[in-house]
């Protein structure tokens, strides 16, 4: 039975959402895109859209009750914390979320992947690692072995998370930034591009450079 698969955000993490999924179609994976759901997508994106003959179905006000109630969603919006509300409202309304995973990415021995996960091409995942629910996994990020990622994490292209490192619900790992190994990384969390992080990174704040230190900003809230 072809599973039918509606997609969250026309933006570009939406888009490269849906390679992942016509790269499972070509591997035979029985899959179908409905079409994509945005708040309010550029024209830009509705012409990229266009362009490759994926639907526009309106904003979830407008889509939700059209539902069938048997299509699976992907929250592909870049934010954690939005993310998080989108697939709140889309569980609601009872659908349920698709974890797709492209099958160029490399997935260890004995991983724990959650719902709504989106692993795209390139990406390494190391054994025993443990993927919680809707996270995402941009180009070429690597995540070393015993790595927890709770729910709603971003980790964006080319950030490496190294083993033992747990990373906190809502937390935002920015391209090419690492974290060294046995480390926290607290909830909500953000983490600059490039930024490499050497010791635990507490709750909510926002880190930057190599070694990674608090914003100015972040230190006067949490002080």
């Amino acid at each position: 039975m072809t599973e039918q698969i509606v997609v969250i955000g026309a933006g570009g993490f939406g888009r490269e959402t849906l390679d992942v999924i016509d790269a499972l179609i070509a591997a035979g994976e029985p899959l179908q895109v409905v079409g994509v759901v945005d708040a309010g997508p550029r024209q830009e994106d509705l012409e990229r859209l266009g362009a490759r003959g994926i639907a526009y179905l309106g904003t979830e006000e407008e889509w939700l009750p059209t539902s069938t109630g048997d299509e699976r969603f992907v929250a592909a919006v870049g934010s954690p914390r939005v993310r998080s509300k989108v697939a709140e409202r889309f569980a609601a309304a009872g659908l349920r979320a698709a974890t797709v995973i492209h099958p160029g990415a490399v997935i260890g021995s004995q991983p724990r992947i959650g719902a709504g996960v989106v692993i795209t091409s390139g990406v390494q995942v190391s054994t025993n690692v443990s993927i919680g629910d809707h996270v995402h996994l941009n180009p070429a990020s690597i995540i070393g072995h015993d790595a927890t990622l709770a729910d709603f994490v971003s980790v964006n292209p080319g950030a490496i998370v190294s083993g033992n490192v747990t990373v906190e619900s809502g937390t935002l790992l920015g391209a090419g930034s690492v974290v060294l190994q046995g480390l926290t990384v607290g909830a909500g969390a953000t983490v600059g591009a490039a930024a490499c992080v050497t010791k635990d990174v507490a709750a909510g704040t926002t880190v930057v450079g190599v070694p990674a230190r608090r914003t100015a900003s972040t230190d006067a809230v949490g002080e």
